[in-house]
C-alpha cells in the first residue's frame, strides 16, 4: 500500500498576508457603507433624542420626542392613512394586475401591440402622472366628473373630499403600478408546467377549477412578490401625494412621509422629525419581517 501524500499546510505567515489582502478588498465597501448607511442612520437616532430645531440650541430630552410621538393625534393619524392607503395600493392592482395577466397570456390578434399599450402607464414620471391626474380630479374641469356625468352618476370632489381623497389617490397608483404586476405575473404563468393542466382538463375541469386549484396555488410566490414590491412602494410613497394634494384636505390624506417632511423642512423640528423617522423604520422593519415570514410559508415549484 502507498502511503497518504502528506497534507500541505500553510504557514500562519501565509495565511495573515492572505487575511489582510482580503481586508483590502473588502475596506472600501465598509467605507462606503458606514459613511452612505450606518453614519447617517446613527445620527438620525442621536438627533431624535434631542429637541432641536434649526436656528436654535439643542436641549438632550430622551425619549421625551417619542412620549410625545404616542399622544401626537396627527401622527397617529398619519399612520393610519399610511395604513388605509398602502392597503388599498396593494390589494386593487394585485387583483387587477392578474386578471390583465391572464388576459394577455391568452393569443389573440393585436396582442403584443395592446401588452405594450397596457405598460406605458408605468413609464411616466410620478410628479407628471400627478400633474395630469390633478386636472382630471377637477370637481369642475375635470374629465372624470365629465365621464361620470355619461353614464348618469353625479359629480364627485375626488381629492378635495376627506372621505375620498385616499381612494382617489390610489386610483392614480392603480392607473400607474398595475402594468408592473402584470408583467410579473405573465413571468410567472410563462413558468407554469403544463402536465397539471392536460390532467385536469382530462377529468373535465372547468376553467374556473384550472384557475382556482392549479393556476392560483402555482402563481402565489409570484404573486407575493408582487405584493411586496407594491407593499415597500406604497410605504415610501411621497411625490404623488404631495403633489396631488399635499396631505389634504386638512390633513385628510397626510401619510407618514409628508408628516415628517413638514416637521423637517416645514417646522424645522429635527429632534422630532427623526423620531418619526426612527418609528417609520420600525414599522417597515415590522411590516417586511411579517411579509418575509408569507414569503417563506409560500411553496415554490
Amino acid at each position: 500500500m502507498h502511503a497518504a501524500a502528506p497534507t500541505h499546510v500553510p504557514r500562519p505567515g501565509f495565511l495573515a498576508r492572505r487575511r489582510r489582502s482580503y481586508l483590502l478588498f473588502v475596506a472600501p465597501a465598509l467605507v462606503v457603507v458606514g459613511a452612505v448607511i450606518i453614519f447617517p442612520w446613527a445620527f438620525t437616532v442621536w438627533m431624535s433624542a434631542f429637541d432641536w430645531k434649526i436656528g436654535s440650541v439643542a436641549h438632550f430630552v430622551g425619549f421625551d420626542n417619542y412620549t410625545q410621538l404616542a399622544t401626537n393625534k396627527r401622527f397617529l393619524e398619519s399612520i393610519l392613512h399610511t395604513f388605509y392607503f398602502t392597503l388599498l395600493a396593494v390589494i386593487f392592482p394585485l387583483i387587477l394586475g392578474t386578471i390583465a395577466a391572464l388576459i394577455f397570456h391568452r393569443e389573440f390578434p393585436l396582442r403584443g401591440m395592446l401588452r405594450s399599450i397596457f405598460t406605458m402607464p408605468m413609464m411616466a414620471t410620478p410628479v407628471a402622472v400627478a400633474l395630469v391626474w390633478t386636472m382630471m380630479f377637477h370637481p369642475q374641469q375635470g374629465v372624470l366628473n365629465y365621464l361620470l356625468s355619461l353614464v348618469g352618476l353625479p359629480p364627485s370632489l375626488w381629492v378635495y373630499s376627506p372621505t375620498w381623497v385616499i381612494p382617489s389617490l390610489v386610483l392614480v397608483e392603480i392607473w400607474h403600478w398595475t402594468p408592473l404586476i402584470m408583467l410579473i405575473v405573465l413571468g410567472g404563468l410563462a413558468a407554469l408546467p403544463t402536465e397539471p393542466y392536460e390532467s385536469a382538463r382530462l377529468d373535465g375541469a372547468s376553467e374556473w377549477q384550472l384557475f382556482r386549484y392549479i393556476t392560483l396555488p402555482l402563481l402565489a410566490p409570484f404573486l407575493i412578490v408582487a405584493a411586496v414590491i407594491r407593499t415597500i412602494d406604497a410605504l415610501k410613497a411621497f411625490d404623488t401625494i404631495y403633489v396631488i394634494s399635499q396631505g389634504g384636505p386638512g390633513t385628510a390624506s397626510e401619510t407618514i412621509n409628508l408628516y415628517l417632511y413638514l416637521q423637517a423642512f416645514a417646522f424645522y423640528n429635527v429632534g422630532n422629525a427623526s423620531a418619526v423617522v426612527v418609528v417609520f423604520f420600525v414599522i417597515i422593519l415590522a411590516l417586511a419581517l411579517l411579509l418575509l415570514h408569507v414569503r417563506e410559508k409560500a411553496k415554490w415549484t
